[in-house]
Parts: C-alpha cells; sequence; structure tokens
C-alpha cells in the first residue's frame, strides 16, 4: 500500500489539489484524502499543514516528497527492465565491433564464451563508431566493443578493456615507411586512409581533424581490405591500434608508431551495453574479452 500512496502524495503536489490528484487516480477525493491519512498515521509525523482549502508541506512532508520522487522514479525503471527482460530473446547475444578491427582477441572471446554457453547464439555485427552507438540506442544489439571517442555516459555500464597504442600502416615504397616513429605532422602531405560507409564520412572527417588533430587531406575506404590495398598502392596512410592490427607481416606494407609531443598516441578500448538491461551474459563476455586483451 505505501508505493500506491506515495503515488498519490506526488499527485497531489503536482496538482496542488486533493481534487484533481483524485480525478487523476480515478478515485474519489474521499478516498485519496483516507489513504493520506493512513500514511500519516503509520508514519507518526503530518505531512500537510490544512490552511482553509489549501495546504502547505511540513518539513516532513518535504522529505518524504523528496524520497518518494526517488523511489517511484526507480520502481518504474524495474518495472520497465522487467518487461524488456521478458520479452528479449535470451537466447542469442548480439555483438557489435568496429569494422577495421582485425585481431584476434573477439574472436578468441566468441570461442570461449560458446564453450561456458554452448545454446546461446552469436549474432555478429560490425560498423563504424556511429553507427555502433546507433545500434545499441535502439536496441538493435546488445554489447558493442569500441575505442572510446566521447565521454563515458552513465546510461551505459563501460567496462574497460585495455589501452593500445596507435600506429600507421604506409607502404614500403614511401620514405615514410624507413621510420621507427611519426607524427601527424610528418604525415601532412599524404592522405590519410579512413574506412568510413558515405554517411559517417563527414561524422569521420570531423573526429580525425579536431580529435586527433590530423589537418591533412583524407580518402575513403569502405572495407579494411579496401583500405589495405590503397595503402599498399601507396595512395596515402592508414590509423590502426595494436588492437586492431593482425599479427602476421603484411607484404608491402610497414607499420609505424604514432607519437604526440614525444608520447605514444594510445587509445582505450572498452565494453558497452545498456545499464537498464545488464545480464549475465554480457558480463560474462566482458569479462571473457577483458582476459584476452591482457
Amino acid at each position: 500500500m505505501l508505493f500506491k500512496q506515495m503515488q498519490y502524495f506526488i499527485s497531489i503536489i503536482k496538482n496542488n489539489s486533493f481534487t484533481e490528484a483524485a480525478e487523476e487516480n480515478y478515485i474519489s477525493q474521499s478516498a485519496i484524502s483516507q489513504a493520506i491519512k493512513s500514511l500519516e498515521d503509520e508514519l507518526g509525523v503530518k505531512l500537510f499543514q490544512r490552511k482553509n482549502r489549501g495546504f502547505t508541506l511540513t518539513s516532513a512532508g518535504e522529505y518524504f516528497y523528496k524520497q518518494s520522487l526517488i523511489i517511484v522514479d526507480e520502481i518504474d525503471r524495474i518495472k520497465q527492465s522487467i518487461v524488456r527482460i521478458s520479452t528479449q530473446k535470451n537466447d542469442v547475444l548480439r555483438i557489435g565491433y568496429i569494422i577495421s578491427y582485425c585481431g584476434f582477441e573477439i574472436r578468441n572471446a566468441i570461442v570461449k564464451f560458446s564453450e561456458i554457453y554452448p545454446d546461446i547464439d552469436i549474432e555478429i555485427h560490425t560498423g563504424n563508431h556511429e553507427e555502433l552507438y546507433e545500434l545499441i540506442r535502439n536496441d538493435k544489439i546488445d554489447i558493442i566493443i569500441n575505442d572510446q571517442r566521447r565521454a563515458l555516459s552513465e546510461e551505459y555500464v563501460n567496462y574497460y578493456l585495455c589501452r593500445s597504442s596507435c600506429y600507421i600502416e604506409v607502404s614500403n615504397k614511401s620514405l615514410i615507411s624507413k621510420l621507427k616513429e611519426v607524427t601527424f605532422e610528418d604525415l601532412k602531405q599524404i592522405p590519410c586512409i579512413v574506412i568510413a560507409s558515405k554517411s559517417q564520412q563527414e561524422i569521420e572527417i570531423e573526429y580525425y581533424k579536431n580529435t586527433l588533430g590530423f589537418n591533412g587531406n583524407i580518402i575513403f575506404a569502405e572495407t579494411l581490405d579496401e583500405a589495405r590495398m590503397l595503402v599498399a598502392a601507396n595512395k596515402g596512410f592508414l590509423i590502426l591500434t595494436s588492437h586492431q592490427v593482425s599479427k602476421e607481416v603484411i607484404e608491402g606494407i610497414s607499420r609505424i608508431l604514432l607519437v604526440r609531443n614525444g608520447e605514444r598516441v594510445e587509445i582505450n578500448y572498452y565494453a558497452f551495453w545498456n545499464k537498464m538491461t545488464t545480464c549475465i551474459l554480457k558480463e560474462k563476455f566482458a569479462y571473457i574479452l577483458e582476459k584476452e586483451y591482457k
């Protein structure tokens, strides 16, 4: 009964009227007044100071109002989560990762996860950063593995995986390939090859220029294979992190450490999922993946 009384109490404050609160809750004024009286008797305090036809809140009433807002809001969130869980397929884990990723960690984590949960199907999705965020925002994917490009959101679990150094891949035909490390200043005359769909190209240009600080020309490829063909043909360089590159040597291509102000350029990797739909499957996969990165 206390939860319902809290709802009535909030409604009375919101409407500044017992009568309008009763109408809003489809009960009589006498019924809502009796519910509040029972609440005050149960708590042993007066919540309202009644004056003529109006009222003010006592100090106890003000405290109870604040706590009621918090509790009712939390219960509403729990209800929404229960509905999501009850309607969500629990035999599929939908995993998304950045389209340019070609490391072995995700693959190994999927293998180990499937050994523990053989009845759980795995769906794989790839995309650019914003495409992946859009998928998870619209509940079309369960968990994404991505490097951090924005401030961490309180709406999501931000499960830290590792910190990864940045490298460039460049053709062996380029004299740049003889260097041990490079800066963006060294690369300003060479086009940067960026993997992105047409719809994401403007977003990628903004990120590379305003966040990474690369002010040279940018050309686009839609897949990692296409980007590496452009690199091999000496059309530009490609930026990858140490956890995006494969371990094997690629003929005709060199990898060089990217630095800024004498320090490695590094990026954090996270697994992200919605806090409202957290579950053991997402947590377990993130834990397994973290071990693979380490």
